[in-house]
């Protein structure tokens, strides 16, 4: 105990200006953080001073996007200052994730704008801004933190002169050279930070203090654009003019900076999600309820109630859905709805938050004009639990009547459609969802045992079953279980599922990915997709999937005319923009696939199956080293087993590298001991190399183990690997799989 009130629970994390703790505060029954002062300086009136300072500087600021000071204290000799504790991650650990996806960039950086502004409106100056100063809290939220060197407005000036403090990454030029600072001098250092997301690298990378500090007083940093291509002009921009050497050349303030940050030039070109014209279908995207319950523990429950509504809206034939991906992809990125609008291509957005308490639950909905950001619609729900299916109903047919949706015959009772009357097996079932979206071992395996429980508590629950399937069959797609142990618990899962509701779209789904992937049956695989789409127009997975059947079934225009339907439902999903280059570059359309990879960029730009599939379009196209470049890229982000390294072998026979392309292959061997190499992709690089007899040998392998490579090789092999297409033996392998010559 500190103090006789605070508990401390854990450390939370420690820098130059102090230690920090997570306590409990008992006498509020709060989290809080505890900042205590570095017992090497505690005994430096100076140190102390500052250290108040912060206090001082930090409880005048009462913004969103500032960390909360609650008050300073003193236990055993030691100061402390009492702050809100941020559940989540700082932007330094944000940024060693990887590249953050541009509009996650704008986020932020508006976020850390508005904070500073709202400092500098109060005459504090923060003069340590970097990432490791900048929490995100688990719902987006961004707080500056750390104000131990702010110099305050009219107060005492607590440094001594020509003395240099900051940090020396992110100091500016004046603050390097231990001149009097200004305002601008957080300008310099969000350029930094800005420099820093958006490319992932310091834009001054010196070995050392000092080294920074020469490259900080006399050398320019890189072009952003430079370093990563899709970079909007307008973004570069504010980079460059924040990291002028001249104060007098930067913005002079953070408003100038907001007022740039939020022009279009400076935001990201939403190619392939145009603004819906006047007359459109009418749409609308569902975004995760906010979990507002004082635990903070129904993140599920949130997101579980907006899939829920989803998939209910989606059998509306006159109404176009947003899916899950998309509208979830930008949770916690507080942005505003206009934004929101235009990155989805919608009309509407329904967003609400719950709070639960007990068997008390607090809903609320909003339906908001995406172009206007006016309300449509509102209502608050303060019902029991077991209400949550009436609810659903209710905000439903809202949506429906204030977009002026039309039913067709039966759409009214589809909306309605209930697994379960059970709420304590729905709240499981909405958990298992929840780990599902979450593609992991550890989570593949809760979300087994969460939908376990639901059908335990509700043998009948039939979407409890279609979440078993679904869990086995994203098991075996990614890899986490072999293909062929983990499909035949998935088919078993999904009879359960059909004999309870022959008509569940869901459950027909998971049967057309089985019959595609798995049993190789096309014919069936196309009759299950159609029956699923007839159900669930909106379900743009299963549209992607069905792209799949008609590229490998030979029908490649109308395969590309399925993915662009697919993308227009869920148009930030990287799955299908993955599935979108590697159709086009199938079908010959090359510089189609690169613009849907520069576009995928923009959105997350550390997808390992868009980069495979960009570099085989390079290859395809004859830009060999290009191709190298990117496929290597997709091998470090991870790509299935073999697929790159494949690609890899043959872009280096282009080049005549022989004993390159060896290697990669002798390496491919070596994994396949401990990995799921691609036997189909194996088969590939031997054919490629001239060894025609182990190609076969190993396409043999891939035939038993359902290879998802083996039955897409015939669309491109005469192309990338003439030597396996030409032999006759290719004619009968194909023919084996009942696809066209």
């Amino acid at each position: 105990m500190v103090g006789g009130r605070y508990k401390l629970l854990s450390a939370a994390g420690s820098g130059g200006m102090g230690i920090v703790f997570k306590a409990e505060d008992a006498k509020l029954r709060r989290t809080v953080a505890l900042k205590f002062l570095p017992a090497g300086i505690s005994v430096d009136p100076h140190a102390k001073m500052r250290f108040l300072r912060e206090a001082q500087a930090a409880a005048a600021l009462d913004h969103p996007n500032i960390c909360p000071v609650y008050e300073v204290d003193e236990a055993g000799g030691e100061m402390f200052l009492t702050m809100a504790f941020i559940e989540g991650k700082s932007l330094k650990e944000r940024i060693e994730e990887g590249p953050l996806p541009l509009i996650e960039v704008q986020s932020i950086a508006s976020q850390v704008a508005e904070g500073l502004k709202a400092a500098h409106d109060k005459g504090v100056i923060h003069r340590d801004v970097k990432p490791a100063n900048i929490m995100l809290s688990r719902e987006g939220q961004v707080r500056v933190t750390d104000f131990g060197l702010a110099s305050v407005e009219g107060g005492i000036d607590l440094t001594r002169p020509q003395m240099v403090l900051g940090t020396p990454a992110y100091m500016s030029p004046e603050q390097a050279r231990g001149a009097k600072t200004d305002g601008r001098t957080d300008i310099w250092s969000f350029g930094c930070i800005l420099f820093e997301m958006a490319t992932g690298r310091r834009p001054f990378i010196g070995d050392h203090g000092q080294t920074v500090a020469n490259e900080i007083l006399n050398d320019a940093p890189p072009a952003p654009s430079s370093l990563r291509a899709d970079i909007p002009t307008g973004l570069s921009e504010i980079i460059i003019r924040c990291l002028r050497k001249a104060p007098d050349e930067r913005y002079q303030d953070f408003e100038s900076v907001l007022s740039k940050l939020q022009g279009d030039a400076a935001r990201t070109k939403a190619d392939a999600v145009p603004r819906p014209s006047p007359g459109a279908v009418p749409s609308v995207a569902v975004l995760p309820f906010a979990d507002m319950s004082s635990a903070k523990d129904q993140e599920y429950f949130g997101e579980g109630l907006a899939e829920e509504l989803i998939h209910a809206l989606a059998r509306i034939q006159g109404l176009r859905v947003v899916a899950r991906t998309s509208a979830f992809a930008l949770k916690g990125m507080k942005l505003d709805v206009r934004e929101i609008g235009r990155a989805l291509g919608v009309g509407a957005i329904l967003e609400g938050s719950i709070r639960k308490a007990g068997s008390r639950l607090r809903v609320t909905a909003q339906l908001i004009d995406a172009g206007t950001g006016m309300h449509i619609w509102s209502e608050r729900f303060d019902r029991e639990e077991r209400d949550i299916f009436d609810i659903q109903d209710e905000i439903s047919a809202a949506i429906v009547a204030n977009l002026k949706v039309a039913l067709l015959g039966g759409e009214k009772a589809a909306m309605s459609r209930r697994s379960t009357t059970d709420p304590e097996a729905y709240n499981l079932y909405l958990k298992g969802l929840y780990f599902t979206a979450r593609p992991n071992a550890e989570s593949m395996q809760k979300a087994l045992d969460f939908f376990g429980s639901a059908v335990d508590r509700d043998p009948d629950f039939a979407l409890a079953y279609t979440g078993i399937a679904r869990a086995y069959l994203t098991m075996g797609t990614a890899n986490l279980a072999p293909q062929a142990e983990i499909y035949p618990k998935a088919k078993a899962a999904l009879e359960k599922a059909l004999v309870l509701d022959p008509d569940l779209a869901e459950a027909h789904g998971i049967v057309a990915y089985l019959e595609f992937w798995f049993e190789w049956n096309w014919e069936a695989a196309m009759k299950s997709f159609g029956r699923v789409l007839a159900l669930n127009p909106g379900d743009a997975n299963v549209r992607g999937n069905y792209a799949w059947v008609l590229s490998v079934t030979g029908r490649f225009e109308e395969s590309l005319v399925e993915i662009k339907r697919a993308l227009a439902s869920d148009p930030l999903m990287p799955l299908l923009y993955a599935y979108s280059i590697g159709l086009h570059w199938i079908a010959g359309r090359n510089d189609e696939a690169l613009a849907d990879f520069a576009r995928v960029q923009q959105i997350e730009p550390n997808f390992g199956l868009a980069h495979f599939q960009a570099g085989s379009a390079y290859l395809r196209k004859g830009l060999i080293d290009k191709a190298i470049e990117t496929l290597q890229k997709s091998r470090q982000l991870f790509a299935p087993p073999g697929w790159a390294e494949s690609g890899l072998v043959i872009c280096y026979l282009r080049k005549d590298d022989r004993k390159t392309a060896e290697k990669i292959l002798a390496e491919m061997l070596e994994d396949r001991k401990r990995l799921p190499v691609s036997a189909a992709a194996l088969a590939a690089s031997f054919a490629a190399l001239g060894d025609l007899t182990t190609a076969f040998e190993w396409l043999e392998k891939a035939v038993r183990e359902r290879d998802t490579l083996a039955i897409v090789l015939p669309s491109y092999a005469s192309d990338l690997v003439p030597e396996l297409a030409r032999d006759p033996r290719f004619a009968v392998y194909v023919d084996r799989l009942g696809l066209r010559r």
